[in-house]
């Protein structure tokens, strides 16, 4: 490898391996907030938490990696367009392929690592995700006799129990159960406590009454002497860990059990999932292509209508959102499974063509001018807003 390409490989590594930070990192955090009532409804440790946390990244880096390379590349390109150095590059009688080869190692590298991830890594993390969470779900005891907080059991159903007695006992328990349509069940119960009859969980509540709301609004009170809250069917659900096509090894998606309830209800799933991941690695050198196209020919800064990054995020966008359409489409039509697979192989047959040519791969000119004056608008909003800011803070002194 040539000293310019390695020079331009560093470079382009080095954005990419920025951008791809700050990426997950934001994407990262948005998924991670959902997780929150892992820790807060079922009484989880934070080791817990953190766990499931750290789970969500192989799922995540496969979506990102890709914007992470048209980001790089188109940044790195036109970086080196603005200090002139394609301009001395063509002027030197360097070839295209100068250019060209450091992009494409770097992305042929990042759709190997998406491709492992994708087949590998993803799929036991999600495994190990999802025997996290019923673990979670299936400790009902220690999930419920913690004093003084309400828990989620089912959806519909919360138990809160007012404190532990010193003979092992619970006192002051509320049950909500809103599981039925159009009912409302509260339970109240002096005191109470767990025993296991007939090999199910029971919670025997003793000296309470239950509050029934029907769905016309009239409301029942029925006093009783012992009550009894089967248990059982909430802890053996819970012990079942589910596995959707997502959380399958490649392996099984290619050859699935035909036990398998998924399967059974849906097999398009599973070939669908798999030519996910037979064609989401693609995405990094198709974006590599359309950054080629757009910004690696040296050119003058009056030619430019928009920041070439902008275009190429652009263009990424629009095939991106073509792969997860077809994506969804293809779970009831099977033909477009077809589309899944061309539409990355299409993205860079069509950049291939632009760079051959050598015609810059542009966006349509309506689209260009809308995005330039938005973009001119911003910035002058931006300077008003800076201008407003220095004059108040040199008033502010000058008082």
């Amino acid at each position: 490898m040539k000293v310019v390409e390695r020079y331009i490989l560093r470079r382009a590594f080095a954005v990419f391996i920025a951008a791809l930070t700050w990426t997950l990192a934001i994407v990262w955090t948005t998924q991670v907030l959902g997780r929150i009532d892992l820790v807060t409804d079922s009484g989880q440790s934070a080791l817990t938490f953190f766990e499931v946390a750290a789970l969500i990244l192989p799922t995540v880096i496969p979506i990102v990696v890709p914007f992470a390379v048209v980001i790089a590349v188109a940044l790195t390109l036109s970086t080196m367009n603005s200090d002139s150095e394609l301009v001395i590059l063509n002027a030197a009688g360097a070839s295209r392929m100068t250019v060209i080869r450091p992009i494409l190692i770097l992305a042929i590298g990042a759709s190997l690592f998406s491709f492992v991830v994708d087949n590998v890594a993803e799929p036991m993390a999600r495994q190990r995700n999802r025997e996290l969470i019923a673990t979670s779900r299936a400790d009902l005891l220690s999930l419920i006799i913690q004093e003084g907080t309400f828990r989620k059991v089912d959806e519909g159903l919360f138990v809160q129990v007012g404190e532990r007695l010193p003979n092992g006992g619970l006192g002051r328990i509320f049950v909500a159960d809103s599981r039925e349509p159009n009912v409302d069940l509260v339970y109240y119960a002096k005191d109470g406590s767990f025993i296991e009859r007939n090999n199910k969980q029971m919670l025997v509540m003793n000296e309470g009454v239950i509050h029934r709301k029907a769905p016309a609004g009239e409301v029942s009170v029925i006093s009783f002497d012992s009550y009894a809250f089967d248990l059982s069917e909430f802890s053996s659900a819970a012990q079942e860990v589910t596995m959707a096509p997502k959380d399958r090894s490649t392996a099984y998606l290619m050859n699935p059990s035909h036990s398998d309830k998924f399967y059974q209800r849906n097999p398009r799933l599973f070939t669908v999932e798999l030519d996910r991941r037979f064609t989401e690695w693609l995405y990094s050198i198709a974006f590599a292509f359309i950054a080629l196209a757009v910004a690696g020919d040296a050119r003058s800064h009056r030619e430019a209508r928009i920041h070439p990054l902008i275009t190429t995020v652009t263009i990424a966008l629009f095939f991106r959102w073509l792969g997860f359409f077809a994506g969804s489409k293809a779970e009831t039509v099977p033909w477009v499974s077809y589309v899944i697979y061309s539409i990355p192989v299409g993205a860079s047959l069509l950049a291939i063509w632009f760079i051959s040519n050598n015609r810059p791969m542009e966006l349509p000119v309506s689209v260009a001018d809308r995005l330039a004056a938005m973009t001119a608008q911003i910035r002058e909003r931006l300077a008003a807003w800076r201008m407003r800011l220095g004059g108040g803070a040199s008033g502010h002194g000058a008082a």
